[in-house]
């Protein structure tokens, strides 16, 4: 029976909400560090072992993502979310039970939780574009706003919401910290699991009402039609866009791994007696505009277009990470702290609803799921980079009295979102003649509002 009624297609963003909280996971792991670093702790990590949990998480994420998109059209989308959040799951509860040592938790959060992230992040965007294909911005963008939100709701449980579970949480005689990893566990899996029941592709010949595909290639989408895989990896645009989401993520990134570290060093050095409240509400806000970024950027880009909003959203975010601390600590202080996470959480969340639907409209809606994966392996090396980058310059700055140490770090991003703002402006869309190998030689024209 073919399925063309509104309400159906509603529930699919409904579920792949829900899988997105839990997906989100790994976004709340600032509210972990303080409590894995500390040097009189039952833990005593560095900041750089904390760094290489949350980047093997975030690096497997992508990498698994890249083979789930290829396994979504043999197993099926509800299947492959059911798998996601097993592993989520899974991972988060040994990680509860066994997460004594770094090496412990590197392999239960960063691998195996990891890998669930990634097998089951793909399917609400792929998913989501099928059944949208004429709000793919938006779509996008609500598929995946519930990451960033989630990251608030983990957070604020953790950290304060009815007294905070890291203080008071005892599960099998566990530490708090692992406590809460085997509660998150098994409600990640649960929220994954409910969501999966609605994750179904629409029927081959599915338009939503008054839509149609013709409308769709005026605006510059290629709508079902596109490149397969090994047709995008070999177009000059694909590693365009590559570059300018590495650039974008790598800031997001560094932040939400430092954001809480950075707040308590740059307040406390100026006398704040509540840092700790403070960076916590800054991480609870980062994340709420991460989610609102997703979602408004993509409703932006149905608007300008995907190119104009990727190279205005690259500038924003590369001015916020420049002026974060001459600016928004100095001057605001506690303010100055969530303001700057406000910005940077708004344009980091935005680059998950533009470049799965530039992916879409450039490259064509059937193949969105596997060659999206490829454009966020990107993420994957971000996942490296930025945590790394800070958590590399604050271990070397260890023992000085000043915070000013995490400014190259937050240069280095900010520059990066800089040129991957430029560099989108002289990246066009790839012709039609590109792809069936008709124009091979004469590069990508643009056309249409890109």
């Amino acid at each position: 029976m073919k399925i063309n009624t509104q309400p159906n297609r509603w529930l699919v963003v409904l579920g792949a909400i829900l899988i997105q909280l839990a997906l989100g996971a790994l976004y709340a792991w600032s509210v972990f560090t303080r409590i894995l670093t500390d040097p009189e702790g039952i833990y005593q990590f560095t900041a750089t072992q904390t760094a290489w949990i949350f980047s093997a998480g975030l690096a497997t994420f992508a990498a698994v993502m890249i083979l789930a998109g290829r396994w979504l059209a043999r197993v099926g989308p509800r299947r492959l979310t059911v798998l996601g959040g097993l592993f989520l799951g899974l991972g988060f509860v040994l990680g509860g039970f066994f997460g004594t040592s770094f090496w412990a938790q590197f392999v239960c959060i960063g691998l195996i939780a990891g890998a669930g992230i990634g097998l089951g992040y793909v399917v609400p965007i792929a998913v989501g574009v099928k059944w949208f294909p004429d709000k793919k911005g938006m779509i996008t963008g609500l598929a995946v706003a519930g990451f960033g939100f989630g990251a608030t709701i983990w957070v604020k449980l953790a950290g304060s919401w009815f007294g905070g579970l890291l203080n008071y949480a005892e599960v099998f005689g566990l530490p708090p910290v692992q406590s809460v990893f085997v509660i998150y566990g098994i409600v990640f899996a649960a929220l994954v699991l409910l969501g999966s029941v609605v994750m179904v592709n629409p029927p081959e010949d599915y338009r939503p009402a008054g839509w149609s595909p013709e409308a769709s290639a005026k605006t510059g989408s290629l709508g079902a039609a596109g490149f397969e895989p090994g047709q995008m990896l070999k177009t000059p645009q694909f590693y365009s866009i590559w570059v300018v989401f590495l650039s974008s993520a790598i800031a997001g990134l560094m932040v939400i791994y430092c954001i809480k570290l950075f707040g308590i060093d740059a307040l406390e050095f100026r006398g704040v007696t509540n840092a700790g409240l403070t960076t916590e509400t800054a991480v609870a806000w980062l994340a709420i505009f991460n989610g609102l970024g997703r979602i408004l950027w993509g409703m932006i880009s149905d608007r300008i277009g995907r190119k104009s909003a990727i190279i205005i959203m690259s500038l924003a975010q590369g001015a916020a990470m420049l002026m974060t601390y001459h600016v928004f600590i100095n001057t605001g202080l506690t303010t100055g702290l969530i303001v700057a996470a406000c910005l940077i959480g708004f344009n980091y969340g935005g680059i998950f609803a533009l470049f799965p639907a530039i992916t879409a409209d450039w490259f064509g809606n059937k193949e969105v799921g596997r060659n999206y994966g490829w454009v966020f392996s990107a993420y994957g090396v971000a996942g490296i980079v930025g945590p790394l980058l800070a958590g590399v310059f604050k271990d070397a700055a260890a023992g000085g009295a000043s915070p000013i140490g995490w400014m190259t770090p937050f240069l280095i991003a900010g520059i990066s979102c800089l040129v991957g703002g430029l560099l989108m402006m002289f990246t066009s869309r790839p012709s039609e003649e590109v792809r069936t190998g008709r124009g091979r030689g004469r590069g990508g024209v643009a056309y249409g509002n890109t």
